[in-house]
């Protein structure tokens, strides 16, 4: 049986330092975790791009429950969202995804937040995703690749949400496999770096593996839960 978690927070937003680190995964695991432990949680991702990707849809598979995730908007082309919207001749509105994200949030224990790309990811009008994780106020998991060049791009996303006034629970380093000596100094490093917990996450053999690797990993050292 899963532990339950506790509830200091509510909500979290899972940022990545780019495209194709792991976001949906990380999600879509912490997503399953608490719902297996009977936490009434959802993921949200406020626009996906590059249909037909659906990053909604990989968390309610894992999940076996559409319940369990929401998108927000699709736009098909794999850009940015506001340069996708741009293309198509979308409107895409900024406060719309916000309060959208917010009336989600608001009917669910916990809410996790998928962020879109990067932190400096045009997302609507002059907005960035960094503005949406800002605006939502709730803590950040940063996401990240673990080798070689990971160093820069973690601590410059953890500085970038400190500087917005947000909480870092801690990054999760994707895929390890602790074969280069980056890989496998790269976790110690960022710690003494950003004096965060960092845990990796093994490569899984797909998506549905996803909650029972969280609640090893992250769950016990990044979240909070009863024990």
């Amino acid at each position: 049986m899963s532990e339950r978690p506790s509830a200091t927070d509510d909500g979290l937003f899972v940022a990545g330092t780019g495209t194709g680190v792991g976001k949906t995964v990380v999600t879509a695991g912490i997503i399953g975790w608490l719902r297996e432990a009977g936490i009434d949680a959802r993921a949200i991702k406020p626009v996906q791009t590059g249909l037909p990707d659906d990053d909604a849809g990989v968390v309610a598979d894992v999940c076996g429950d559409t319940e369990s995730a929401i998108c927000l908007d699709r736009l098909e082309p794999a850009l940015a969202p506001r340069v996708a919207a741009q293309r198509t001749g979308r409107d895409l509105e900024y406060e719309t995804i916000l309060g959208d994200c917010r009336a989600v949030a608001a009917d669910a224990e916990f809410a996790a937040v998928e962020g879109i790309g990067g932190l400096r990811v045009p997302l609507a009008g002059e907005r960035e995703v960094i503005d949406l994780a800002a605006d939502l106020g709730v803590p950040a998991l940063v996401v990240a690749r673990s080798g070689l060049g990971t160093l820069n791009h973690t601590a410059l996303s953890v500085d970038a949400l400190r500087d917005r006034g947000l909480s870092v629970r801690g990054v999760v380093l994707n895929e390890y496999e602790g074969a280069t000596v980056a890989e496998r100094t790269n976790p110690e490093e960022l710690e003494r770096m950003l004096d965060v917990p960092v845990v990796t996450l093994p490569r899984l053999s797909g998506p549905n593996a996803a909650p029972e690797a969280i609640r090893e990993t992250v769950a016990k050292s990044i979240l909070s839960i009863d024990q």
